[in-house]
């Protein structure tokens, strides 16, 4: 399952260009600073953050900061460079020996650890990122653990909630 799902988003990253994005949902749900973060986003996330978006409103979801947090989980991505194949190494590390991605995602984004460093710590500058733009302190936390509860049980209550919302949403996108 988890290979199909690779594959689509490697094949919707590499047909990106051919598709528009749209700008108009993305600016209906964010201010002018946090629409500026959404412009410094690869096209392929851009579509792919708008596609999280419209799945969470087919689910019923409305709630502002959880719109906001679907446009930008993956912006912290745009810190460092980042590109289609050092995604793939990422997630062939991350799925064969998760500690060695663990291990390798810390520090700087420099050198050969670039990647496993973008890959552990873009939802954590994602979220720095939002805060600074403007966001509110809900939606950049909900940036912040997008990827921290991906596996896991996500922590109760309201929070808890928009957090799985996000989480299965992404995941199906």
């Amino acid at each position: 399952m988890i290979v199909f799902y690779r594959l689509r988003q490697g094949i919707r990253a590499l047909t990106a260009f051919a598709r528009p994005v749209d700008y108009d949902t993305a600016r209906r749900h964010l201010s002018p600073g946090l629409m500026a973060l959404f412009g410094r986003m690869r096209r392929s996330e851009q579509q792919h953050s708008i596609e999280v978006l419209r799945t969470l409103r087919a689910m019923g979801h409305t709630d502002p900061d959880l719109m906001v947090a679907a446009l930008l989980h993956d912006v912290g991505k745009s810190r460092a460079p980042f590109h289609f194949w050092d995604r793939v190494l990422v997630v062939l590390v991350e799925a064969l020996c998760p500690t060695c991605f663990e291990r390798w995602g810390r520090g700087a984004p420099v050198g050969w650890r670039r990647p496993f460093v973008v890959g552990l710590q873009h939802a954590a500058w994602g979220a720095e990122m939002v805060r600074e733009a403007g966001g509110s302190a809900r939606a950049a936390e909900l940036v912040a653990r997008s990827d921290a509860v991906k596996g896991k049980e996500p922590p109760a209550g309201a929070i808890g909630e928009l957090l799985a919302a996000l989480v299965a949403a992404d995941n199906v996108n």
